[in-house]
């Protein structure tokens, strides 16, 4: 039996052995593949907790937040503006009075544009675009594939019901400003637009500044181009945007007048209004454009309006946005949609104004977080693909 009996040295190794186990016990539930799965999923639940935070406080507040976002999105649009006259002599505030001056002026001008071709017409239009929707689902029902009346009655139901939730979303923050008006709120977030937007195209370097004063070293030259990327971002979705949905408002009003469509002008109108939406706002308005045309002017003509859309479109993707608007929106369609319907659901027909360019933005931050022209880490593309891209094409 002494053959077999342990020295001090062993007890005392698998003493120090057992004691490091036990303490290591503990943490081994965590350091498998399970246990990095479950931390993981607790980083993400705390994100998301954090963003759902953020989303609710924002429509507390959406008096103060959305004529801030809108004040920075109009001074990031006319930067250039006071830029130039700025570098010409012209001292500060008369730049600024006449910038805010022009600001005002074209939105007067654009809601006087809107009242005025809608106003006397708008009647007709949503008759006659009904007229149409109901021919297009008689035609449907002749359809061996058609639905029946009840699934139609059900998705008309399902859609109108939609629509309703949707103007409804759009009053932000009903709980924060219960007992205020309509008119009353829409009159005191212009005027505090107005006063913000005063301020940024004034002081807004100085501002910004002043925010970045805490930063040192690496950290001050990421945000340094961090704003510079946003003010770039805002600045070049809005210019590009507006004069794309111009030039397409005015090559489809030149197509509707060729084929002799009525109601050209307020059609013309809501195409340049709804392509500030991207992607969904040129279909709604095709689509509005060939319903009326097919009451007027039968299937024929309403075939030749969707065959003008889609000319005006394809040239808009292809040939317009590129030289206007450059590298501001590289987001992909699919995202795009997502987008939307996230901003749509969380603010109304605000947020579906505000996602498209919001999320550009991120993903300009995101761009330029390790340096000019360096994405952050994780955005990189890989080698391969680099080398891929860098390879000129043959042939």
């Amino acid at each position: 039996m002494g053959f077999f009996r342990r020295g001090p040295a062993a007890v005392t190794l698998e003493r120090t052995t057992v004691e490091i186990e036990a303490k290591r016990a503990p943490w081994s539930l965590w350091s498998d593949g399970f246990g990095r799965l479950a931390i993981r999923s607790v980083q993400i639940i705390v994100v998301v907790a954090l963003v759902a935070g953020l989303i609710w406080g924002i429509r507390q507040v959406t008096v103060v937040v959305i004529p801030l976002i809108l004040a920075l999105i109009f001074a990031s649009a006319f930067a250039p503006v006071m830029g130039w006259m700025r570098r010409r002599g012209v001292p500060a505030l008369v730049a600024t009075l006449l910038t805010l001056l022009a600001v005002v002026v074209l939105l007067g001008g654009l809601g006087w544009l809107i009242v005025w071709a809608v106003r006397d017409q708008w009647d007709d239009l949503s008759s006659q675009a009904q007229e149409g929707f109901q021919q297009l689902l008689t035609w449907v029902n002749t359809l061996p594939f058609a639905p029946t009346q009840s699934q139609i009655d059900e998705w008309l139901e399902t859609a109108q019901s939609s629509i309703g939730d949707i103007i409804t979303s759009s009053q932000f923050g009903s709980g924060a400003l219960a007992g205020v008006s309509a008119v009353a709120t829409f009159v005191t977030g212009l005027v505090l637009m107005v006063v913000i937007l005063f301020f940024f195209l004034k002081d807004g370097p100085r501002m910004w500044e002043f925010v970045l004063r805490p930063f040192r070293g690496q950290s001050y030259a990421r945000a340094r181009r961090i704003g510079d990327k946003s003010v770039t971002v805002l600045g070049s979705y809005v210019r590009g945007t507006a004069a794309v949905a111009f030039v397409d408002a005015v090559g489809i009003l030149i197509g509707l007048l060729i084929l002799q469509v009525p109601l050209a002008v307020p059609l013309a109108v809501l195409v340049f209004v709804l392509a500030f939406i991207p992607i969904v706002g040129a279909v709604l308005a095709g689509v509005l454009a060939a319903l009326v045309a097919l009451v007027a002017n039968g299937p024929l003509n309403a075939l030749l309006v969707v065959g003008v859309v889609v000319l005006v479109n394809q040239l808009e993707g292809n040939l317009l946005q590129p030289v206007l608007m450059g590298r501001t929106m590289k987001l992909h369609a699919f995202v795009v949609l997502v987008v939307l319907a996230g901003g749509t659901t969380i603010g109304g027909i605000l947020g579906t104004l505000l996602a498209v360019p919001l999320t550009a933005v991120v993903w300009g931050i995101i761009q330029v977080w390790d340096g000019s022209d360096t994405p952050a880490r994780w955005a990189r593309p890989k080698a391969r693909e680099r080398e891929e891209v860098a390879r000129p094409t043959v042939g």
